[in-house]
Parts: structure tokens; sequence; C-alpha cells
């Protein structure tokens, strides 16, 4: 691409927002919404200065498409648009089986990998700062990232279809964030994970994990997500070795402290901060340039199967009352997180 990228929305939940302002901002022309009722791509393209359209009308002339359907249609949604011969920023979870991540993960690799895995805290102005903070800390003692909020309502995120709860949808992301600082630490891999999950009343997914989480050095993280907290959300991570300290709060908006000193994070550049606060910003410019460069995205397809396989052998573990699991998974690959849990 010789000229900034168009964009379509294969989606128009909420989150296809973010991604959409995040393109106006970064003046990438978004040339068609679709979604499965047409009342809602309509309603976000007037948002957005776009067009209303169907998804057998997609790609038409956009450059990256933006799939933020639920998980169960990711992997046939991103394996049918790269087909079609454009780029793909795919929405977490990545998909619901470890199974349909293999396939995407050979499809990455056939298309030049022209497919973000789109954990947009990583790419977050506070969370890059961190990690190139974390090696000053030398070797860690603590790891613990919690993201705990109330119960969405909005989506079918506790349908069985969906394919998992509070640890697959929301947990991706401070499971991200530790398997991050672990290797900017300088402690491996994750090897082993252990998990116990709770339900809610009238359905099958669970609302609450917690997860420790061992890395090669022999580094323990502990990861809570949580749908059974407050109406105010707190997303925070603490890193700290026998030295040194670092701590983010992610709400009401993000900081950065070391040791007990704020850390001066870069300088906001839209009207709305969080476009830019929670890395959406930067994760579409990022890709952008990756497609012109032809190189692979720091957030790939492989690390979004890497996370899967985290999720899944955690509900396996949750099964088996918190036994340890390897990562990556070795059980079933063609289950849900879901399905693992309940051993069905």
């Amino acid at each position: 691409m010789t000229t900034r990228p168009t964009i379509a929305l294969w989606g128009a939940g909420m989150i296809s927002g973010a991604h959409g302002a995040a393109a106006l901002f970064l003046d990438m022309p978004i040339l068609a919404v679709a979604s499965r009722t047409p009342e809602r791509a309509t309603e976000r393209a007037q948002q957005l200065q776009s067009t209303a359209a169907t998804y057998d009308q997609l790609p038409g002339d956009a450059d990256i498409v933006v799939v933020s359907t639920p998980p169960q249609l990711h992997a046939a949604d991103t394996l049918h648009l790269l087909d079609a011969g454009v780029a793909v920023v795919l929405e977490k979870p990545l998909c619901t089986t470890l199974a349909d991540a293999d396939t995407l993960v050979t499809a990455a690799a056939a298309h030049h990998e022209r497919v973000l895995y789109a954990e947009n805290l990583a790419y977050a102005p506070a969370v890059a700062t961190m990690l190139q903070m974390v090696p000053q800390l030398g070797a860690l003692n603590h790891l613990e990232v919690r993201t705990l909020q109330a119960l969405p309502t909005w989506g079918e995120f506790t349908s069985d279809a969906w394919g998992g709860g509070a640890l697959f949808d929301l947990g991706v992301h401070p499971l991200a964030i530790a398997v991050l600082a672990a290797a900017a630490a300088g402690a491996g891999p994750a090897t082993t994970v252990s998990c116990r999950l709770r339900g809610g009343d009238g359905h099958n997914s669970d609302e609450h994990a917690e997860v420790s989480l061992t890395f090669r050095s022999g580094l323990l993280a502990r990861v809570i997500s949580s749908w059974n907290a407050g109406p105010d959300p707190v997303w925070d991570a603490q890193i700290s070795s026998p030295t040194g300290v670092l701590r983010i709060d992610f709400w009401p908006e993000p900081t950065l402290e070391h040791n007990g000193e704020s850390v001066q994070l870069p300088t906001i550049t839209v009207p709305l901060p969080f476009i830019e606060q929670l890395g959406y910003l930067g994760q579409l410019k990022a890709f952008s340039a990756d497609i012109a460069h032809d190189r692979t995205p720091f957030m790939d397809v492989a690390f979004g199967r890497l996370i899967l396989d985290i999720v899944c052998a955690a509900y396996q573990s949750a099964r088996y009352d918190g036994a340890p699991e390897s990562v990556p998974f070795t059980g079933p690959r063609d289950k849900t997180p879901l399905q693992l849990w309940h051993g069905t």
C-alpha cells in the first residue's frame, strides 16, 4: 500500500466503534460496515461517516477488514477474507478451539502474516513503557495481573456457543500482559497452569477465574479475571523483584508507577483518549506499517494461539480442581474451553 489503507468493519458491535474511531483518527477511510443486523450496521456506519453493507458485499475495495463477530465465527470469517486478498484485524479471543487456531496459523503464514491478533493492550503506551522498564528490575519474584468488572449486559458472552466465559473472553488481556512481562524479564515461556473457575446462575459459563501460571524460570504469575466485580472496573498489574516494583492501573485512565513514583507516559494526541491509551490507535498504525513492509505483526496469530493454549489448559485444570496442566496444552484440540471445563 502506497497510500493510507482503507478499512471495512466486519461486525458492528461495541468494540467495532473503538476500531472505527482509531481508523478515523489515522485518516484511514472506512468504506463499509457490515453486521448480522442491518439496523446496527446502519447505526455504526452513520457514526463513522461510512456506508452500511452486507457481509456478501465485503471486502469490496477495503485493504484491511476488522473482524469483531462472535468468537465461534472468527476462524471462518478470517479464512474467507484472507482468500479474498485482504489483511485482517481479528478481535480476541482468537477463536474457540485450538484446531481452528492451528488452521489460522497455517493460513496466516500462507498469506504473508497479514493477520493481526487484536490484543490492543500490547500496543497501549503504558504497557509498552512498562515492558521497557521490566528488565531493570532483574529477576522477578511477583507478577499479578487483574481484570475485574461487572458481567456485560450486551452480547452473548455467557452462551455455550461463545466458547467460554470470563477467563476465555476478558481473561485473555491479563494473560497476555503476564506472558509479555515474563518474557521481558527473561523468565522464559509458560510451562504449566493451574486454575479454579466459578460459574454463575442461569448459564454454563464461568464468571470468575483465578489462574496460577508458571514460567520456565520458576516465576509464578497470578491472573484474576472476573465478571463479579462492582460497576467500576479494576484493571491493574503489579510486577516486582527484590530491587523494585512496577504498577499499572488502567482505570479511570492508565497510570504507571515505579517504586511508588509516577512514570511519565506519552502525551495523548487524539480527542478520545482511551482510543490511544488502550492501544487501539497504536495497533492499527503498527499493522498498517507491518503490511507495507511485509513483516509479521508484534501481535500475530501465533501469539493468539499461545494465549488460547493457556486458556484451554486452564479450563481443563479447573475441571480437575486446579490440577496443573502443561502449556502448550496437550489435550483435545477440537473442544471449546467450556467443553473442556464441563467434560462434554
